[in-house]
């Protein structure tokens, strides 16, 4: 595919006559991306998506980082459609599953070999809780402000963004945000980094003691916050929260539900900072749109009780064979492809054309990530950092649309999360798409 037709106007007559049938059932509160872009999508191959108009889309999403494979790669047809027609539900032993766990046991931290599997993000972060009080017989848990760890009631508490959860109260005891995380080009602090020394963490830690019952089981991070806006925090910072945890006699939880399976140009977020978490949550990308999720600890761990009894940590999706097959197709591809390597390939050219965009565009305030996991933030003024009003992040995304591109640039934080199989030539050319969209809101 590719993206020639790009005078459209989105949604198409076909895609709205659909979206406003479907919409008399379909209840409220879908991703902003499909409720603000409208399309119906007819087909996908790789990065590209075709809607029933016949209107042609680089994705720069992946369905919020979920498509490491993009569409329909050929493998992962393959094997998925190989396990429908011999089996697709149960919690049984599959060769499948077998092959998964051997594969993804043998590129996980040293030490973390023991796995569970769940069907959605949130799910196994509550699972991690659960694994956290039985190894710790503990029962507080800290996270930071601007996490995102699922929206079900078990974690909604450690959520760091305050739109998901209010009106929702009261939040279940226990759960704690002692202080930011290290989002530098917003320092809560009004500090510079490296001059302020992790403030922010001393804050975090201060917050800790006087906040808590100071009986931690856990400390829940993302080794690049997502969700937030692609924020990375300097190198340093995710082990100096681990020795936080080690301070307290907590175990460290790393939330790689975004950052895994090769998005940040390394397998896992956690090696920037060279350290082995006690447990790691897994998702997304894994499944490359199949629903797969898991934990990761060691045996040893994963043995604690009550957590490991039988059905303890159980789920009546996780582990099931289709979710297995997924799990082990979108794994192979990572590693015979190299798509961890690609992904810092190319998002190191991805983000070197935005940097220069910045340069450029009065709107651009900050160009931030890691691979194929990029943040761009949008400002009415360089010097203020005052965000650019959603009236305009709106505009720019149905710009991008009618010139062929999907992003989530209808706030004022991009996210850019492309498949990791995308090539430098589809990299350059949603760039491209994208500064043409900010040159026509500056007119």
């Amino acid at each position: 595919m590719n993206s020639d037709s790009n005078n459209f106007k989105v949604p198409g007559p076909r895609s709205k006559e659909l979206f406003d049938k479907e919409s008399l059932h379909m209840a409220p509160g879908l991703q902003s991306i499909a409720l603000f872009s409208k399309i119906v999508v007819k087909r996908a191959s790789g990065c590209w998506i075709e809607d029933v108009d016949g209107n042609k889309y680089l994705d720069f999403t992946a369905g919020i980082g979920v498509g490491s494979l993009g569409h329909a790669h050929p493998h992962y047809v393959k094997i998925l459609s190989d396990q429908i027609a011999r089996a697709n539900y149960g919690s049984f032993c599959s060769e499948n599953r077998v092959k998964f766990l051997e594969l993804l046991t043998s590129i996980t931290p040293e030490g973390l070999n023991a796995v569970q599997m769940y069907s959605g993000g949130a799910e196994a972060v509550e699972a991690a809780l659960r694994l956290a009080k039985s190894v710790t017989h503990k029962y507080e848990f800290c996270g930071f402000w601007g996490g995102f760890h699922g929206k079900t009631g078990g974690v909604l508490g450690l959520l760091g963004d305050t739109s998901f959860k209010v009106g929702l109260g009261p939040m279940i005891p226990g759960l704690y945000l002692p202080g930011p995380y290290a989002y530098c080009y917003r320092c809560q602090l009004n500090l510079t980094y490296p001059e302020c020394g992790f403030a922010c963490l001393e804050l975090f830690r201060e917050g800790i003691k006087r906040q808590t019952c100071q009986n931690i089981a856990a400390i829940l991070v993302e080794p690049i916050q997502g969700t937030a806006g692609n924020v990375v925090p300097p190198k340093g910072y995710i082990k100096a929260v681990q020795e936080i945890a080690r301070e307290f006699d907590a175990l460290l939880i790393a939330d790689e539900m975004i950052t895994g399976f090769g998005r940040t140009g390394n397998m896992w977020g956690v090696q920037r900072d060279d350290i082995i978490p006690d447990v790691m949550t897994l998702g997304k990308g894994i499944g490359s749109g199949f629903p797969l999720s898991v934990i990761v600890s060691s045996m040893e761990m994963a043995k604690a009780k009550p957590f490991g009894n039988p059905s303890g940590s159980s789920s009546s999706y996780g582990g099931n064979p289709m979710a297995a097959a997924a799990g082990r197709a979108v794994l192979e591809v990572i590693l015979k492809e190299k798509l961890v390597e690609n992904s810092k390939r190319v998002g190191k050219i991805l983000k070197n054309k935005l940097m220069e965009i910045k340069e450029e565009s009065p709107f651009v305030g900050d160009v931030r990530g890691e691979g194929l996991m990029i943040g761009v933030e949008l400002v009415a003024d360089k010097k203020t950092k005052k965000p650019l009003d959603k009236s305009i992040t709106r505009r720019l995304f149905h710009e991008c649309l009618d010139r062929g591109l999907i992003s989530m640039c209808y706030t004022s934080n991009i996210r850019i999360n492309p498949p990791l199989v995308i090539s430098e030539d589809e990299a350059l050319e949603g760039a491209s798409i994208l500064k043409e969209a900010l040159k026509a809101i500056e007119r």
